[in-house]
């Protein structure tokens, strides 16, 4: 019988979906980020907006989850999180950091670098209220990334929020959005025998340079 790594190690497909071209690409990133997403959305993934969010600590020790794309426009990309999180101390103490998205469907994923930075209260507040009751009950209950005695604790806490506001919830002082700036794009798109489309952007004083790279 063969055993699980022979097995796993012959998944495999061919790509061929579509193609990337620089003549085809939009000179913004921004603008070529908006097409695929658009296109993602379309396409009927559970959530097209889920992306791996990737920091590191002061020692350089990597970790990575997924989160939700929230919002963004050309000043950055927005999620939302528990600032004493583990994701939070380490953006505390190394502020650079990776977003990846990837379409499997589409055979897509974008890569973008960049640093981190805390939203306005302001802004954190408007999506916070947004949110359905519970689920901001559940932001101040949760100590988020730390260990937790039982499911039944964190309801508990729950539970004894939802009799301290019966209606209003405010936004917990340490909970809120961060705002990752970019300062390079990789889009790459899946090609027949791995021989992958990838671009780079580049800032480049006041226009964006694309260059090709290797697959």
């Amino acid at each position: 019988m063969a055993s699980l790594f022979d097995s796993i190690s012959q998944l495999r497909r061919d790509y061929g979906k579509d193609n990337l071209n620089i003549d085809t690409l939009d000179t913004n990133p921004f603008g070529q980020f908006k097409i695929w997403m658009e296109e993602a959305v379309n396409a009927d993934f559970l959530d097209p907006n889920a992306m791996a969010l990737s920091t590191a600590d002061k020692e350089g020790r990597p970790s990575s989850r997924i989160v939700l794309l929230k919002g963004w426009d050309e000043s950055g990309f927005v999620f939302y999180t528990n600032y004493e999180s583990r994701k939070g101390r380490e953006i505390d103490e190394n502020p650079n950091a990776c977003l990846l998205f990837f379409w499997d469907k589409l055979e897509r994923q974008i890569r973008i670098n960049g640093r981190l930075e805390k939203i306005s209260p302001e802004e954190s507040d408007k999506y916070f209220q947004s949110r359905d009751y519970v689920s901001r009950l559940g932001a101040w209950a949760s100590e988020q990334s730390r260990p937790l005695s039982s499911r039944f604790t964190l309801m508990r806490r729950v539970a004894k929020l939802a009799l301290k506001y019966t209606n209003s919830v405010p936004l917990p002082p340490f909970w809120g959005g961060y705002r990752l700036k970019p300062v390079e794009f990789e889009f790459w798109q899946g090609r027949e025998s791995r021989l992958h489309d990838r671009f780079k952007y580049l800032p480049e004083k006041n226009k964006w340079e694309i260059s090709r790279l290797n697959p």
